[in-house]
């Protein structure tokens, strides 16, 4: 009969994640959480719990993700690539990451966290994802490789999902940053169209660079169809396709 309070296999996690630990004890300690150390404190027993890990692997995940923007976003300025990163290294990514491989059935939880569905419970098992990160970054030397071949797959999807959506992005302050950068170029929003009653007008506009149209938008407000335009625009130049930026 299988005893729900055990963790799987940890083997299983080691293929899923393609990287074999050294030192299983690392591995283990990552994987435990306070609950569970609290348990076997109890017992008389020891049992090394992750949040110093998970300190750690929040630094050694900055640095990867840090690292990757900087690289591969050439365009754009500190204040994006700052709202990117945290964008998808937050708490709600990081669970999503651990979702996605299933990490918390590999935790060793206390009884009480376990029937509290401990092992989904995001705060648990995104702190979790950065403590197996730097598992990983001290079993292999100290090397980011390891960690970066396992943790930039989840997060270049999401940047993905988050340029697409833009859910960090002030397009207009983008495409004025862009504009800026060449020099000597005048950009300007120009309110072509209005649709509707009074309650539920539709807003057209067209973003014009030296009075050629770069971009159109339409929206519910004239913030709304600006900032359609000039996402509208960065596609045109580059910045954004598919949901991805380009160098």
């Amino acid at each position: 009969m299988l005893n729900h309070d055990e963790p799987r296999d940890s083997r299983e996690l080691e293929e899923k994640i393609g990287y074999q630990f050294q030192n299983q004890e690392l591995l283990r300690e990552a994987l435990t959480h306070s609950s569970y150390h609290n348990e076997m404190k109890g017992k008389g027993e020891r049992a090394a719990f992750n949040e110093r890990l998970e300190f750690l692997g929040d630094s050694v995940l900055s640095v990867i993700v840090s690292s990757y923007l900087f690289e591969r976003y050439r365009a754009k300025q500190e204040g994006d690539l700052t709202k990117i990163r945290a964008a998808v290294v937050c708490e709600k990514a990081l669970s999503k990451y651990a979702g996605e491989i299933g990490l918390g059935e590999y935790m060793y939880l206390g009884h009480g966290e376990i029937m509290n569905a401990g092992r989904r419970r995001p705060s648990i098992t995104a702190d979790a994802f950065e403590a197996l990160l730097a598992a990983m970054y001290l079993d292999s030397g100290e090397s980011f490789e390891s960690g970066r071949r396992f943790v930039l797959p989840f997060v270049e999807r999401e940047i993905a999902e988050v340029l697409k959506n833009g859910v960090f992005m002030d397009y207009k302050t983008s495409l004025q940053q862009l504009v800026q950068q060449a020099g000597g170029e005048v950009l300007e929003y120009i309110l072509v169209g209005e649709e509707g009653p009074d309650h539920d007008k539709v807003f057209s506009v067209e973003a014009r660079l030296n009075s050629n149209v770069v971009g159109r938008g339409a929206g519910k407000t004239k913030r709304e169809a600006e900032q359609k335009a000039a996402r509208e625009a960065l596609i045109l130049f580059g910045e954004v396709e598919d949901g991805f930026g380009n160098e």
